[in-house]
Order: structure tokens, then sequence, then C-alpha cells
């Protein structure tokens, strides 16, 4: 993805935020050029990166240089590491979130899964889930956006494996998670109030438990219908069951309308377009232990919370059942509640286009330092298309969707694979004429053969 104009102007003051982990100027180069040249490539390769960096590509071992980095063989004097990359690009993030008047923000929790189910000399290799559900090599990432009515910001990013020597549970890389982020909005928090939109992967009272401790507010999706709870009864009486006995005792509160990709009655196949949506309601009361997967003693706690129900009717789609410690009172706040979840699903496809448009699966190296650098660095990348509000409206992602072979139709926007597909054959492109110009340089001219094979396709 080409930067143009003010888009270009602007990613010079970016990167500035990182200049404090760089202490030579060749290192300060390689950074800036690595992050410019993974937002043109596309890639994580380091060639590919070198390649698409009008000052890395001129240098005999371009990619060498960027992996050398990355790896910390180059940058004695520099503190790049994926974790000092990715507090100052946290820091970013809270200060690019500051600047707004907005009183709310929400905090979209992302456990994604790095695949590498072809590798097999990378280091720590743990099993991850493919989109079918089948077990392959990879490792996992847990990241959290930021997001307020006009502003987003990355404001968490860490890869982790089970196999590290190091590793204690995936419990604990949750917790820090939580405690880190908590901690970088201390500030923000004094005049925003701060909610958690999570998936089911977070159905876990230790989440919850940190997350209140922390005095912030939570809407998550239950992945534990068994879970026990206290709920009203018909004759206003509190009673022990499961979420599942609960969920009698919803009641309508509102309906909305919403725009999804989904498959309506007889059609064939599933297109975006316009649904119902039924919202129900009731409140329910969680007793816990503040000390579970803690040592030492706790108190037991009796939280107030509402299950809440959202169904499409009318497609196949299962019902989201949600917990939240927002009071859910009337149509009001019903819809309220349906509209943070459905932002954590628009952020979620948000997700999904910058991995795609940056290939963070595409890593190689066979260094984990090396590899979380790497990748902190395409985050950099992704904070700064975060800040100018890349959508699929850019020209430039509207280009490679066409090389992707997506025709331009009225309701018809392109997705991930074709966007995947355009992408990979702009960088074939890259690739090729990097090559050619490298042959140039050391060869003096391309083979005859060569040259008449290109003029013909001119």
């Amino acid at each position: 993805m080409e930067l143009e104009g003010e888009q270009e102007e602007l990613l010079p003051g970016y990167l500035d935020s990182f200049a404090r982990l760089i202490g030579d100027k060749r290192t300060e180069t390689t950074f800036r050029e690595t992050v410019r040249g993974i937002m043109g490539a596309g890639s994580l390769v380091c060639e590919r990166i070198a390649a698409s960096s009008p000052i890395l590509s001129r240098a005999k071992e371009g990619g060498q240089r960027v992996s050398r980095m990355v790896r910390g063989e180059s940058t004695k004097r520099s503190p790049i590491d994926a974790e000092s990359v990715t507090a100052v690009l946290r820091e970013r993030g809270v200060a690019h979130l500051s600047e707004t008047d907005a009183d709310e923000m929400w905090l979209i929790a992302d456990g994604s899964d790095l695949r590498k189910p072809y590798a097999q000399e990378m280091p720590d290799l743990m099993q991850v889930r493919d989109l079918d559900g089948d077990p392959v090599a990879g490792y996992r990432t847990l990241n959290v956006l930021g997001i307020t009515r006009s502003r987003r910001g990355v404001l968490y990013h860490r890869l982790f494996s089970s196999k590290e020597d190091d590793f204690v549970s995936e419990s604990r890389e949750v917790q820090q998670m939580l405690q880190t982020v908590s901690a970088g909005l201390a500030e923000l928090k004094k005049r925003m109030t701060v909610s958690w939109i999570m998936d089911s992967g977070f159905d876990d009272v230790a989440v919850w438990r940190t997350v209140w401790e922390q005095e912030e507010h939570i809407v998550c999706r239950v992945k534990h219908p068994e879970r026990l709870v206290l709920y009203l009864d018909d004759t206003g009486q509190l009673v022990k069951g499961s979420i599942d006995r609960a969920r009698e005792r919803l009641t309508l509160l509102a309906t909305a309308q919403t725009e999804m990709v989904v498959r309506r009655g007889r059609q064939q196949r599933a297109k975006k377009q316009r649904i119902p949506v039924e919202i129900r309601a009731c409140p329910i009361q969680l007793t816990y232990e503040t000390n579970v997967r803690r040592q030492g003693p706790g108190q037991t706690v009796c939280k107030e919370l509402w299950l809440v129900e959202i169904r499409l009717p009318g497609t196949a789609l299962e019902p989201w059942l949600l917990v939240t410690d927002w009071s859910v009172e009337d149509g009001e706040s019903a819809v309220r509640v349906f509209q943070m979840y459905r932002q954590r699903w628009a952020v979620e496809d948000s997700f999904r286009f910058i991995k795609d448009t940056l290939g963070w699966e595409e890593v190689q190296l066979l260094d984990l330092t090396g590899i979380r650098t790497l990748l902190a660095l395409g985050w950099v990348a992704a904070g700064f298309l975060y800040e100018l509000g890349v959508t699929l409206e850019w020209a430039e992602v509207q280009l490679l969707a066409r090389l992707g072979g997506w025709a331009q139709k009225t309701g018809n926007k392109p997705g991930k694979i074709v966007l995947t597909r355009g992408l990979r054959r702009l960088l074939d492109m890259l690739v090729t004429q990097a090559f050619l110009d490298r042959y140039r340089a050391e060869h003096g001219e391309l083979p005859p053969q060569i040259v008449s094979l290109l003029k013909s396709f001119r």
C-alpha cells in the first residue's frame, strides 16, 4: 500500500515517537525504512520489505539489514525489541486517543492465532487452529485496539508460545494484557469511562475480576452457559441456576436493524443486507472469589450483572448471548449494548483487513526474538494506518481489489480473499522488478532472450 502526498508527509512525524529507542543513524534509517517497506510491500518477509524501500532496495543486502535489526544483531546502542517498540506504540495510541473530548472509550481485545502450517524450523511452534478448526503449527497473539467516537489507537500487542521455556500460562498472558493497558490509560480514565468488549474466549471470571478491580466495564460474549448465577424466578425470589436456565427470564426490551453479510430465508448465498434485531435482557448476579487463580486469601463478591440476548430472526445465526455490568433496564440501554458488541464485529473486520494488508503471517525468521520484533514493527505500521483512517474506500485499497479480480458494483465490496490476491500480484511485480534491477547493477544488462521476452509484453 503506497502512501502519497499528505499521507507520506505524516509518516516521519509518526515515527519520531520511536526516536528514543534509536542510538545511531544507521539504525534510525533501517527502522524508518522497515516500517515504510512493510506498508509498501504488504508483507513481513525481509526481502520484500527491503525491495519496497527506496533506500534499502539500493543496498546490496537490504533484506539482511532488516533481518539483523529485528534480531538485535546490529542494534547494540538501540533497544529495539518487541517490548520496547510496543510500549512506545501504546504511548502513541494513548496520546492519539486523548486528542478528543470523548468521555468514553471502548477496548477491543483480540486473541488471534498466527498460523504457520508449513513451517518446520521456526522456534517454539505451538498448536493453534486454522480457519476450519483443525490444529496447525503457529503462535498466539493478544492485541488491543482502543476506540472513541472518532479515533482508534493500538494499545497492546504480544506474541507468545506455550513452548517457550519461561511460559507460565495463557491466563497469565491475558492478565498482563489487562493490567498493562489499564496502567497506560491511567490519566485518560480520569475523564473517560472504559469498557472492554470481548468475545467468548475471554469468558473467564479471573478476567472479569481484574477488569472490575481496575474500575472498568465489560461486555463479553458467553462461552459457558452452564455457569451458575442467581436470577429472579416467577415470584421475584433469587434462585440459583445456570445461565441457560436464566435465559427463560429474558424480556424483550428493544428491536433494531443492522447490516450484516447473512443468508436469509431461501437465499442461496449470503450477502450484505439489512436485517432485524431483537434484544432481550434480564438481571443476574454472579458470585465469585477474588483470589481465583491467585495465591493467598481472597474475598467472596456478589456482582450484579445483566444477561443480554441478541436474536437475528430470519437467519440461521445463533443468538448472541452477552454478559455485561452495564445496566440494561430499557430499550435505549439495550440498543446501546447491542451497538457496543456490534462495534466489536466491525473492529474485527478492521483487524483482519490490517493483518491481510500487512501480510503478518508471512514472517519467516528462525529466531523468536526477531519474529516478535518484526511483528511488532508490523503493528507500528498498523498504528499509522489506523490513525490515517484506512478503509476499503481508499484508492490504494480499490487498486489492490481490482488487481485481485474484483469488479466494482453497487453493494459489492472487496473481501479478504480478493484483497490478498491483489496484494500477492503486486508483490510479485515488486519482487521481480527488484531482482531485475539488482541483476542489471551487478552484470550491466539482462540476457538478450530475457530482454526480448520483456519487450514482447509491452
